[in-house]
């Protein structure tokens, strides 16, 4: 692979500015975000993505095209979790082996982000409704977590449960159920999006000054912020064991691969079949963990969110993207 490619992704100032937050921590800064600033960070990112996804649907109108490529969002969604958890199964227990599948079944807004600022780079276009794709990615794998760790932890230490367990666990189903589909950033991005799609090119152009122009900058403020939140967890994983890194890192690029290969067999754009991978390659670090603690607390957080926050999430927006822009454009052209 072209060196190029590489330097042309992490010298990118939004990413140096994760790789700033990094060395803050490692170097003992006092560094850090205002709590509240953060959560606001991420409102603003993912108002603007789902506006400007809207926006770009409302000008393209829904064919076969789009529906293709989000039944393949969906289809790869599915897939992940289920095949991950029969790989970890081999080191894991029933309970840790759900929550890292769910973690790498579903996706990070953030890593698409970085990526849609990435293609924005070097001129490639991309379809507005991959936005949507992304949305309908979020959830699928909180679902199969679920109904994994109901199936095969079935003997497990419950055998003396009584009814009000089972009240209790039909009322964690309907909690889980309602945090898969209504978590905030679910909720918010589908928000944003149906608002771009209603007011189209006008509502655009009034936000645009607002979710176009300073996109960059607020991105670059979050990322700082997430550097530094992910250099805290890299001290985490001397408790991990080799197997779970490897898995971090090989992961994401078998299912980016798989992607891939789909995209391809179906036709899709460079740009769609690029964003496809990436998302198929990424692993979330905020509605999962969320839902996991609350569906599975039985699973360990300081298995599954290190994974995908010191190690996948750091790899995917420095290496990965390059790495998977680089197969598609042998494969593309």
């Amino acid at each position: 692979m072209n060196i190029d490619i590489i330097l042309q992704n992490i010298l990118n100032p939004p990413i140096l500015f994760f790789f700033l937050g990094m060395l803050a921590v490692f170097f003992k800064s006092d560094l850090s975000i205002p709590q509240p600033l953060p959560k606001l960070f991420s409102l603003y990112l993912l108002i603007a993505i789902g506006l400007h996804g809207g926006y770009e649907l409302s000008q393209s109108g829904i064919d076969l095209y789009i529906f293709k490529s989000l039944g393949l969002a969906v289809f790869m969604a599915t897939l992940v979790p289920i095949y991950s958890y029969f790989i970890l199964r081999m080191k894991l227990n029933t309970y840790d082996a759900v929550a890292v599948a769910a973690t790498y079944g579903s996706i990070s807004a953030v890593t698409f982000i970085t990526g849609i600022t990435y293609l924005q780079t070097i001129g490639v276009e991309y379809g507005g409704y991959m936005v949507a794709a992304m949305t309908l990615m979020e959830s699928p794998a909180i679902v199969i977590g679920l109904v994994f760790a109901t199936i095969f932890a079935k003997n497990s230490n419950n055998e003396n449960s009584n009814e009000k367990s089972d009240e209790k666990k039909s009322t964690d189903w309907k909690e889980i159920l309602r945090e898969a589909f209504l978590n905030p950033s679910v909720y918010l991005l589908v928000g944003a999006l149906i608002i771009g799609i209603l007011t189209g090119q006008k509502g655009w152009d009034s936000m645009e000054p607002l979710f176009g122009t300073l996109f960059k900058g607020m991105l670059a403020f979050f990322l700082l912020d997430m550097g530094i939140v992910a250099a805290k967890r890299i001290y985490e994983l001397k408790k991990l064991g080799v197997f779970l890194i490897i898995f971090a890192i090989a992961m994401p690029i078998f299912n980016a691969g798989v992607a891939m290969s789909l995209a391809y067999f179906f036709d899709l754009s460079k740009g769609d079949a690029f964003l496809l991978a990436l998302l198929s390659g990424s692993a979330s670090y905020i509605a999962v963990p969320a839902a996991m603690r609350l569906s599975v607390p039985e699973a360990n957080p300081g298995i599954y969110l290190p994974l995908s926050l010191a190690i996948t999430f750091p790899f995917n927006i420095s290496l990965g993207i390059p790495l998977y822009y680089y197969f598609i454009n042998i494969l593309w052209g």
